[in-house]
């Protein structure tokens, strides 16, 4: 088994390497003068386990594009299989045909890398289950949960409320829910555009109450806040929020700073870059355990399921 790190996220890969006991696989990732990029890998990969760290989010483009190249020169190199671990993937919220003559940009992005020459697929809370299901060779999809709810459980809040943020994130609501034996609420909104979302009430008990919002993602931000501010006109006490994955594209950090949002989480799937500091109200979980169980349980053919729970 060798792992190895694409550019986009290299901190969690040293995590993970650390979590597995070894040392990042040696290659060098560089661009020539007009952007392309140069990969060679510096090490024998000859009938080895390898699995390739890369996530999305910022300048997902490139790092896709990253991805595949590496894919196809393991694949060239006579590695014995290529796991994609993608912590964040990308093109996720392009998932069916909303309306005419758009692509189905998730399926896509899985046709792609089954072509680059991947032989299995591990993510984390993607933004539909379904996508799964784009997939002809294994995909596994973790969920940060575990490492979300333990963290909420420290707090100690009483008198709890999961809410999801609309209607499609009830599933994930409840699973939440369940674990923190607290009630659930929905919020009922629109998107009249993309990166755009209308709040129009909310449906549950909130009054009173101590609130955390759970989603998969949170981008500009602006659902988020919006959300927040509902829940406080309808009485909650004190409102959180757990989403796995911090995309923060735009003001998003300056506008959940001013919110009304007490505190963030949010996992390390994609890099905070350079904001750490103005990150007053984030919590950021690391979840390099998780996907360094799996791939060790990948690797000795053993049940990965049991991380789901």
């Amino acid at each position: 088994m060798k792992v190895f790190a694409g550019s986009s996220n290299p901190a969690l890969a040293e995590e993970i390497a650390r979590y597995l006991d070894i040392e990042l696989g040696k290659c060098v990732l560089e661009r020539f003068s007009d952007g392309e990029i140069h990969f060679y890998i510096d090490e024998n990969v000859r009938g080895e386990d390898i699995f390739i760290v890369q996530t999305g989010g910022e300048e997902a483009n490139f790092h896709l594009m990253e991805l595949f190249l590496m894919i196809d020169a393991f694949k060239r190199a006579s590695a014995e299989r290529i796991t994609a671990v993608i912590p964040y993937y990308s093109y996720a919220r392009q998932d069916w045909k909303d309306r005419p003559r758009v692509p189905i940009s998730a399926r896509l992005i899985a046709d792609l890398l089954e072509a680059a020459g991947a032989g299995r697929v591990l993510a984390m809370d993607l933004h539909s289950p379904q996508i799964q299901g784009f997939f002809s060779v294994p995909m596994d999809n973790l969920m940060a949960a575990p490492v979300l709810v333990k963290y909420i459980h420290s707090l100690g809040l009483k008198d709890l409320v999961i809410v999801s943020p609309d209607a499609g994130g009830v599933g994930r609501a409840r699973w939440y829910a369940k674990r923190l034996d607290a009630d659930l609420a929905i919020i009922d909104k629109r998107r009249p555009a993309p990166n755009v979302a209308k709040v129009f009430n909310v449906i549950g008990e909130v009054k009173e109450r101590n609130v955390i919002i759970v989603d998969d993602m949170v981008d500009t931000g602006g659902t988020l806040v919006q959300s927040a501010e509902a829940l406080k006109e309808n009485g909650a006490l004190r409102v959180f929020a757990a989403c796995t994955h911090p995309v923060l594209s735009g003001e998003a950090v300056e506008r959940i700073n001013n919110s009304s949002l007490e505190k963030l989480i949010v996992t390390d799937t994609i890099p905070s870059r350079n904001r750490t500091d103005s990150m007053d109200k984030f919590v950021v979980l690391s979840v390099a355990e998780l996907f360094g169980e799996a791939i060790l349980r990948i690797n000795k053919g053993l049940s990965v399921s049991s991380l789901f729970t």
